[in-house]
């Protein structure tokens, strides 16, 4: 396998070659003017960077060093743990979870964890919450260095051998601890190791563009790939959350690195510089939350944009000592990576400026582009995909850069020319975000620049396909094919600053959870289908009867853990064979919040980790399209609605039709056609339709206030409601409660719906035929 992939890397990397050497000695248009070859140049600069970072980049992907099985130690041998949770203004239920997560943590000897509340905001609330969780609050005079200085003052006032460091919302799994602390007691030598840092919720790629279900998060590739194939070269980033550090090797690197706004990416840098190995594993252990408004997902990428081109130039990252050149090489590459923008703007403006300007950029013909262009193309593709393990591939990759890069263009070139940002600016992380108000001028600003590329791009089509029928030459195919891509990128782009509403405030995942309801002296045992920290859901096989009226106690049971919880029944829908209850709840004690808050976040989450098959390019689009037209389901119907359509008799001796049935209610159609009003009447009702027939005729048509239907030894006593409902008349069910108490009841509905489910079917049958018969030639 690995020499396969060698293989694959080898003929990218030589077909990569090719091209390069094609285009920097036979396309450049020197005879076109200064505008055409200043363009001509800019666009192969960024294919140059962009071919240098391919080559590191498939270089690390095709032979991987990974750390292997945790290895075994005694109990005795695991050390003390300070673990820092780093908060600035997040809010309290966020901070709850995390610590409540760390509170968890397997260990030998619980002792041995010490887990500080690190308060660089110094508010009362969070000295509140520390005591209430029996934690220690840390805090400080100043706020100097921002996040680096806060972790700084922590690491002075504790010391245990080694350092957990999370973000406000990173919530660690259980087994956090045991898997990663063992390789540092095998070996004194690892600086850090890195864990991924995943999400319980879709980070905004995936929410915006509807592919939740269809594509991974887009950091996973980073974490899960990436920071993986960087063990070899020992370059592997330090993430700032998420990740095990050893107290000698940040002793050792003069504590967190300060003066930078991206602290993390110069800490490990720091530390491998001092002869530490570090490494990265591809194991999520633990989960937060992504950012889910467009304003604080662009920040955040500004300050990693900015913090990288900073730090390389604070350190001169080149003549560091202590790194060797591939560790050097390979932080290069993760600097830029962020010139992207610039990548992008000449890709996306190369083939207008032809197409619409008659700017020469590339002097080529299409039997060069084939020769030259077209293998390096396909190699690239395929190589990334197969490589990546179907995380990620070029197409998604193209997506994302193109929706960032005018965001990021004027950033980074400032950056560049050593205007620095020096202000560290908090990714707001807060899951009412998404319900605020957005702010119009500022979506339309970064809206804007995709909407005048995609116009222009559109016109570049239109103008290019019309010259290849005037001129009747191939050399425009080149250009519709490539302003087809680019355009395709800038509409998924526009997609995503579009946006998309939200209707939930807490995410919900799906979860088979063991789920007990209880409510009077009835016990029913299902498992869930999915959860949330507001709601859940379970699915019966059969339409029971819970109390909507009154709250009804649930316990959850996992492996680890027990949550009883009241609830409250929301909405009921048949889905399939089965019925969903929705409810929401709210635990009963602390330690039930507690254990609820472990069983929604202890886990492997339900959010994809690799590219469904073919989904591809026109059914991402299509996709997109059709999900922004298309309307969201809500139900709030709080008990089963059953369809029955059957006849049953009444202690008059007259048969109605019962036509639904949802244990409160029950509506139905009388047998004389003269009695399926639009809507009720009596003898009572002035003016009504009854006032102009005879007194026979009036005591056949009195639709009655009361009813008693009798069904198999039930006799259902039934009041007239003041609905209006076309043919039909519906009634309250007065004895419930005595009818739904008897087992055989429930035998009685299964035969109600058996019989509803035979008359359906029966008329399916009946239309084939006539569409059968309809279909013959006469």
């Amino acid at each position: 396998m690995v020499f396969n992939k060698k293989i694959l890397v080898f003929m990218t990397i030589l077909t990569s070659t090719i091209y390069i050497i094609w285009r920097t000695v036979r396309t450049l248009p020197f005879e076109f003017g200064l505008f055409s070859l200043f363009c001509g140049l800019f666009l192969l600069v960024v294919e140059i960077m962009g071919f240098f970072e391919m080559i590191v980049h498939f270089q690390q992907l095709s032979n991987p060093l990974t750390l292997g099985e945790t290895p075994e130690i005694e109990v005795e041998e695991y050390p003390d743990v300070d673990i820092f949770i780093s908060t600035y203004n997040e809010p309290r239920d966020l901070l709850f979870k995390t610590i409540n997560g760390c509170l968890n943590m397997d260990y030998p000897d619980k002792s041995k964890i010490h887990i500080y509340l690190c308060d660089d905001g110094n508010r009362d609330e969070m000295g509140v919450l520390a005591a209430e969780l029996g934690v220690t609050h840390l805090v400080r005079d100043t706020h100097r260095h921002a996040k680096a200085g806060n972790l700084n003052h922590a690491m002075a006032n504790t010391t245990s051998p080694y350092i957990v460091t999370f973000d406000a919302d990173m919530i660690p799994r259980r087994h956090f601890l045991m898997r990663t602390i063992p390789y540092f007691v095998k070996d004194k030598k690892i600086g850090f190791i890195q864990t991924p840092q995943t999400f319980y919720n879709p980070d905004l790629f995936q929410y915006n563009l509807y592919s939740e279900k269809s594509t991974p998060n887009e950091q996973d590739y980073f974490y899960r790939d990436v920071q993986v194939m960087r063990n070899r070269s020992n370059s592997v980033i330090y993430g700032g959350t998420n990740t095990i550090l050893s107290r000698e090797a940040l002793e050792a690197a003069g504590g967190f690195f300060v003066g930078v706004i991206t602290e993390d990416f110069a800490t490990g840098m720091q530390i491998q510089s001092k002869g530490f190995q570090c490494y990265a594993i591809d194991e999520g252990l633990a989960v937060g939350m992504a950012p889910e408004d467009l304003k604080s997902l662009i920040t955040q990428r500004r300050r990693w944009a900015r913090g990288c081109i900073q730090t390389g130039r604070k350190i001169n990252l080149l003549f560091v000592k202590g790194l060797t050149w591939a560790q050097k090489v390979s932080y290069l590459t993760s600097i830029t990576y962020w010139l992207s923008p610039f990548k992008q703007l000449a890709y996306v403006m190369a083939p207008i400026l032809y197409a619409l300007f008659n700017v020469i950029v590339v002097r080529t013909s299409i039997l060069e582009v084939a020769i030259f262009w077209l293998p390096m193309y396909l190699f690239n593709n395929y190589t990334l995909k197969k490589l990546s393990g179907g995380i990620r591939n070029t197409r998604l990759t193209n997506v994302y850069e193109m929706i960032l890069f005018p965001s990021l263009l004027i950033p980074v070139f400032m950056e560049l020319i050593g205007v620095s940002m020096t202000t560290f600016k908090v990714t707001r992380k807060d899951s009412g975000q998404k319900f605020e108000a957005v702010n119009r001028r500022y979506k339309f600003q970064t809206i804007l620049p995709h909407l005048v590329f995609a116009i222009l791009s559109l016109l570049a089509i239109i103008v290019s396909v019309r010259q290849t029928f005037l001129t009747g030459t191939p050399a425009y195919i080149i250009i519709i094919f490539w302003v087809t891509l680019n355009f395709y990128n800038l509409t998924m782009s526009i997609f995503f600053m579009l946006g998309r509403r939200s209707y939930r405030r807490y995410e919900r995942f799906s979860a088979e959870i063991d789920c007990i309801v209880r409510f009077d002296d009835r016990i029913m045992r299902t498992k869930t289908y999915d959860i949330s920290e507001a709601g859940l859901s379970v699915e019966f096989n059969f339409p029971e009867w819970i109390p909507s009226d009154r709250p009804v106690e649930i316990e959850l049971r996992s492996e680890f853990y027990t949550a009883n919880l009241d609830a409250q029944i929301m909405n009921v829908f048949p889905v399939g064979d089965k019925w969903r209850f929705g409810f929401d709840v709210e635990a009963k004690t602390l330690p039930d919040q507690q254990a609820y808050l472990q069983i929604i976040y202890d886990r492997e989450h339900s959010l994809p980790k690799y590219i469904v098959e073919n989904y591809g390019s026109i059914t991402d689009w299509v996709h997109n399209i059709q999900s922004r037209f298309a309307k969201q389901a809500l139900f709030s119907r709080r008990l089963p609605r059953l369809n029955i359509q059957k006849s049953v008799m009444t202690d008059q001796g007259y048969a109605v039709t019962v036509c639904d049935f949802n244990y409160d209610y029950i509506t139905v159609a009388f047998d004389n056609k003269q009695l399926a009003l639009s809507e009720p009447v009596s003898v009572n009702s002035p003016n009504s339709a009854v006032d102009d027939l005879s007194a026979g005729e009036k005591s056949a048509q009195v639709i009655p206030e009361k009813l008693r239907l009798l069904e198999t030894g039930f006799v259902m006593e039934c009041e007239r409601v003041d609905l209006h409902l076309p043919g039909m008349v519906a009634y309250q069910l007065i004895n419930r409660d005595d009818i739904i108490s008897q087992p055989s009841f429930r035998t009685l509905l299964a035969t109600w719906i058996n019989h509803f489910d035979q008359v359906v079917d029966e008329r399916t049958l009946y239309q084939k035929k006539i569409d059968h018969y309809l279909e013959q030639p006469f």
